[in-house]
Order: C-alpha cells, then sequence, then structure tokens
C-alpha cells in the first residue's frame, strides 16, 4: 500500500515538471528520422541483391552495400539536427 501512496505525489511532480518545461519533441522527430534512414537503407540493400542487417561490413562486403552503409551514416548523422530542434 505504501507504492500507492508515493505513487500519486510522484505522478504529480511529473506531470507539474512537465508542465512547466513545455513541449519538446527533438526525440520524436530524431526516432522518425532514423525511422526514414533505416527505411532507405533496406531498400538500399534490396537493390543491391541483400537483406539489411544480414552483411557485415567487412573486407570483402560488395561495394553497393558500402555504398548503402555510407550514405546510411550521412543520412544518420543528419538526424542530430532533428534530435536537437525543439518545437514549442
Amino acid at each position: 500500500m505504501a507504492r500507492i501512496s508515493l505513487a500519486l505525489p510522484l505522478l504529480l511532480c511529473l506531470a507539474l515538471g512537465a508542465a512547466l518545461h513545455g513541449a519538446d519533441a527533438g526525440v520524436a522527430a530524431y526516432g522518425i528520422c532514423q525511422t526514414g534512414c533505416n527505411s532507405l537503407a533496406a531498400a538500399c540493400y534490396g537493390a543491391g541483391g541483400s537483406v539489411f542487417g544480414t552483411v557485415a561490413a567487412a573486407f570483402g562486403a560488395p561495394a553497393s552495400i558500402l555504398g548503402c552503409n555510407k550514405a546510411l551514416g550521412a543520412c544518420m548523422s543528419s538526424c542530430v539536427a532533428a534530435g536537437l530542434t525543439p518545437s514549442a
């Protein structure tokens, strides 16, 4: 029963803190951006005849897959701007 009595004040403090802080959707935007990057990488791998997530980027990997990995890295690094941008 002690947990229930502590849960309500904690929940109220968290709600008040969130209300005073304002909205920040940077984390959501970052996640959406990463999802888009991974979708494009999966399409790139498919065009190269491979399945995304099953090929190690090691010596001897096909050049098309290495190109997909390079593009994925560039896309993911551009997502940082989306993650750091406040929405409100």
